[in-house]
C-alpha cells in the first residue's frame, strides 16, 4: 500500500519515454502515462517484482522513505558535505525547511547487510550529523531487499546507543527489511 509521491512517477515516466501530466488528479496524471510506464508501476509497487540491478526494489524504497515523510522533500542521489570534508552521496535525503531531517539507504541486491555495511553507514551519518548540514538530522534509516546479518543489526544497536547521553548529537538510527512484500522496520 504505496502512496506514489511526484517524484516517482517522474522516474519511472522518465525510464520509460513516457509523456508525464505535471499536475492534476492522479488517475489523469496515470492516463498520461505510456504502458511501458504503467506496467513498470505494476511490476513494482502491485506485483513487487525483483530485477537484477535492484532498481525495483530502490523504487519501493522511495516510496517507502517518502511515507514516513509526509510534507517533505525527498532527494534521490543527494550529495552531502560532511565534518570531515568529504561529500557522501546518499541515495535518500529528506528535507524539511530547508535543512536535512533525514537519509536512508538501501541494500537493494547481493548478501545481506553486514557489520562492515552497518558500520560504514553508521560512520557516513555521523560525519553529516556533526557537519554544518546535519545539524538538523534526526533519523537515519538503512534497509535492506536481502536480509540482515545478526552482527550488522547488533552492532549498528551498539553504535546508537553510544550517542544515547549526548542530547545534541541525537540520531535515531532504524533498520528496513522488505521481506513479504512489506517493509518491517526496528528501532535501534
Amino acid at each position: 500500500n504505496y502512496n506514489l509521491p511526484d517524484f516517482i512517477l517522474v522516474l519511472i515516466a522518465k525510464e520509460c519515454k513516457s509523456d508525464l501530466l505535471e499536475r492534476g488528479r492522479i488517475d489523469d496524471r496515470l492516463q498520461s502515462m505510456n504502458d511501458d510506464a504503467l506496467e513498470l508501476l505494476h511490476k513494482v509497487f502491485v506485483e513487487c517484482e525483483e530485477d537484477k540491478a535492484g532498481k525495483y526494489a530502490q523504487y519501493r524504497f522511495y516510496a517507502y522513505v517518502s511515507s514516513m515523510y509526509h510534507k517533505c522533500e525527498v532527494l534521490v542521489n543527494e550529495t552531502i558535505p560532511g565534518k570531515t570534508g568529504k561529500n557522501h552521496k546518499m541515495p535518500v535525503a529528506v528535507k524539511n525547511n530547508g535543512m536535512y531531517i533525514a537519509v536512508a539507504h538501501n541494500k537493494a541486491t547481493g548478501h545481506p547487510v553486514n557489520k562492515k555495511d552497518t558500520t560504514k553507514f553508521y560512520d557516513i551519518v555521523d560525519d553529516i550529523k556533526s557537519g554544518d548540514h546535519g545539524t538538523m538530522l534526526s533519523d537515519a534509516i538503512y534497509a535492506s531487499s536481502v536480509g540482515f546479518k545478526g552482527d550488522a543489526l547488533v552492532e549498528l544497536e551498539n553504535l546508537s546507543k553510544s550517542r544515547k547521553g549526548d542530547a545534541e548529537n541525537q540520531l535515531n538510527f532504524k533498520t528496513a527489511n522488505f521481506e513479504n512484500n512489506i517493509y518491517s522496520v526496528t528501532k535501534c
